[in-house]
């Protein structure tokens, strides 16, 4: 311990070093970076005929080993400790004829201007830039002129460094601002246990003329894996991407040696775009007894499923790794944007930096298997690429789910992990006296489209349940007769078709705020308007106070009015409705134009406990009956809010009403999903 500094202050104190030296001995003192890794990157920069200068040499062995190896053998070595430079000179004097140790202060060196090809600094910059005082950085500044004067043209400064930010930003600025091309070199790992936990890095500044006027800089970064430089457009995108790998060297470190208590979720992203290429969970399983086959799995999610509850959400994410027997699971998720050559191919390009993720006790040259769905990566097909002024840019794709089904989804990629709408395909029929295609013929492309919509299928299970909420209406064992309903929210426009072809004598109307959608929805998902069906494309809340306001003089017009229309404010913790379609003003406007006995169906998903408690005393002020149907494995949650003379009803009374009304729809030759039990949907319902 007392070869620590007291203050940081005295890294840059020859007194400190002198009394360090004398006492730590003969033994070398490496800071980080051991010769055989950084070899490879220093044979890149420094050639067998190039003058070096190494400033502050301490007693590092680094010079030494470069000289044996041949990579250079014309090596001055400079260090402000007299102590250091003694021990060196003896060691080095008889045996390395090309090799000199000179007792010299960096800042002030005596060598002329343009003397060396290479000058190399193993920690020194480190050590002198410890803080961002003004004296501090003065002396860096100093230190890097000097660099600059004894350096020739197309000279390079070799810096290993552990590449704290305000090391890296100072040199960057500064040598950058000079005109030097700055490039940033990962030192790849040996895999030994290290010193330090973060990352070395290699800076590596090539001296230019500096071109008056000019405003041009190059920045580069060598990730580890990577010989080729990335080009980035900024210093603070270089020091970002220098942050991300000491970050993931920081979370590798800690993962490796104890179990993760909470999902540990990181990119990785594409070398060329520096897109997401792939997202990684990492999930622990704490009653998963190990044994020598069961440490580690990696699990490869199908294109497409990454929404799916058992992958998209962190309570699936622990099921599926307890079910499939691993104390660690490592779920990938592939990306719409990237393209995959098969699970051989996604093996081998993860297969090196998954296993920086392995969990302690991973016995040595442990096979790890890769596991998916079938075994295969599943199929996306993007079919269209749209921006909207008001939903921003968005995604219609095919996906493949279970077994033989595709399915067909709108998604925003302000929030690409959610799907906005999802429609079932209907597998494509042969025409009247059409062949069966034969075996040995070549099979259709997985990125054919499977056919039409199937709108009697509703994917989302708050649609479900929104419908189901119709059966407030009517007498016990009736279908609800003519029905007007409002739908406030298209989406893809499965649920006002549902409620239109299911409900013969429907006449709907729905508000859609933004016309991009609309037209998706046409296009994409089979929406049509008729005179049953109608669309209106203006704001919710303005549409529903014109008619408030008109309704003053005219009788209450709709039976059923539904709220299904997400937020944008990403700030509140409240995703659907947006906060001003349950303030109680508004709230008085919808009850205005519903019919005393109809219902209001409002599809709620709100992550802030006390602002959904508000929400739901808003709701109670304005309609007294009030059922809550929450969606198992999901947010949502559906409220059925009456305000009429009908009486409260008990679940099991409200599951007997949706059974004969389930009835009543499933007529003889109209397709009816068998998954679809009305009663089901309203028999869990809380009475609030």
């Amino acid at each position: 311990m007392e070869l620590l500094p007291r203050s940081p202050a005295e890294f840059s104190s020859a007194r400190y070093w002198d009394r360090f030296f004398r006492q730590r001995g003969q033994r070398p003192f490496e800071w980080y970076g051991a010769f055989p890794e950084l070899c490879p990157v220093l044979h890149k920069y420094v050639r067998p005929r190039d003058k070096v200068l190494v400033v502050g040499c301490g007693n590092s062995e680094l010079s030494e080993q470069m000289y044996d190896v041949g990579m250079c053998q014309d090596i001055v070595n400079i260090d402000l400790s007299e102590a250091a430079v003694r021990q060196m000179q003896e060691r080095s004097a008889s045996t390395r004829p090309g090799m000199s140790y000179l007792l010299m202060d960096m800042l002030h060196m005596d060598f002329p201007d343009a003397h060396f090809q290479v000058v190399l600094d193993k920690g020194t910059l480190d050590a002198l830039l410890t803080d961002e005082e003004e004296a501090t950085l003065a002396k860096a500044e100093q230190m890097f002129a000097e660099i600059s004067r004894v350096l020739q043209v197309g000279g390079r400064y070799l810096c290993v460094s552990l590449a704290q930010a305000h090391v890296l930003k100072k040199a960057v600025e500064y040598f950058s601002q000079e005109g030097w091309v700055v490039r940033v070199h990962q030192v790849a790992s040996s895999g030994d246990k290290q010193q330090f936990v973060l990352p070395v890095f290699v800076y590596v500044m090539t001296k230019f003329r500096k071109v008056p006027g000019s405003a041009a800089r190059i920045l580069e970064i060598c990730p580890e894996e990577q010989d080729r430089p990335l080009r980035v457009e900024s210093a603070e995108r270089l020091l970002a991407a220098v942050k991300d790998r000491q970050h993931y060297a920081l979370l590798c470190s800690q993962i490796s040696k104890t179990p993760c208590r909470e999902q540990v979720s990181l990119d990785l992203c594409d070398r060329e775009s520096g897109k997401p290429r792939y997202t990684l969970h990492v999930v622990d399983s704490p009653s998963v007894k190990p044994s020598r086959d069961n440490h580690f799995a990696i699990f490869i999610i199908p294109q497409g499923r990454e929404t799916e509850w058992l992958f998209g959400t962190e309570e699936g994410r622990r099921q599926l790794a307890a079910s499939a027997g691993f104390g660690r699971l490592l779920t990938v998720a592939l990306h719409r944007e990237q393209l995959y050559e098969g699970m051989a191919a996604i093996q081998a390009e993860l297969s090196g930096k998954v296993m920086e993720l392995a969990p302690p006790g991973l016995p040595a040259r442990q096979q790890v298997p890769f596991l998916s769905v079938g075994g295969d990566i599943g199929v996306r097909a993007v079919r269209h690429r749209g921006s909207s002024a008001l939903s921003g840019d968005f995604v219609v794709e095919d996906v493949k789910g279970d077994g033989s089904c595709y399915f067909r989804r709108l998604i925003f990629l302000q929030n690409r992990n959610v799907v906005q709408s999802e429609a079932r395909l209907l597998a494509p029929t042969p025409l009247p006296g059409q062949k069966k295609r034969r075996k040995d013929k070549k099979k259709p492309s997985p990125t054919e489209p499977p056919g039409a919509i199937d709108k009697s299928y509703l994917c989302c299970e708050h649609h479900k349940a929104m419908v189901a909420g119709l059966c407030l209406l009517g007498g016990p064992d009736a279908l609800p007769g003519e029905l007007a309903v409002l739908v406030v929210g298209l989406g893809g426009g499965s649920l006002p078709l549902f409620v239109h072809d299911y409900f013969s004598q429907a006449r709907v109307a729905v508000v859609e705020i933004d016309p991009s959608i609309l037209e998706v929805a046409t296009r994409w998902f089979g929406f049509c308007q008729g005179e049953r069906m109608q669309v209106h494309v203006c704001d919710g809340l303005d549409y529903v106070a014109k008619l408030a306001a008109e309704g003053r003089s005219t009788p209450a017009q709709y039976d059923a009015i539904m709220f299904d229309v997400d937020s944008k404010d990403v700030t509140v913790g409240m995703s659907c409705p947006p906060p001003a379609f349950v303030e109680e003003p508004f709230l008085q406007k919808v009850k205005t134009i519903l019919k005393p006995e109809g219902v209001f169906v409002l599809n709620l998903v709100c992550r802030d406990a006390r602002l959904k408690e508000s929400v739901l005393g808003t709701l109670r002020a304005v309609f007294p009956l009030l059922y809550a149907r929450r969606i198992q494995g999901e947010v949502n949650e559906i409220l059925l809010c009456q305000a009429g003379p009908a009486g409260r009803r008990s679940p099991a009374e409200l599951g007997a009403r949706a059974r004969a009304m389930e009835g009543a729809l499933r007529q003889p030759g109209r397709p009816w999903d068998s998954s679809y039990v009305l009663a089901d949907m309203l028999q869990a319902v809380l009475v609030l």
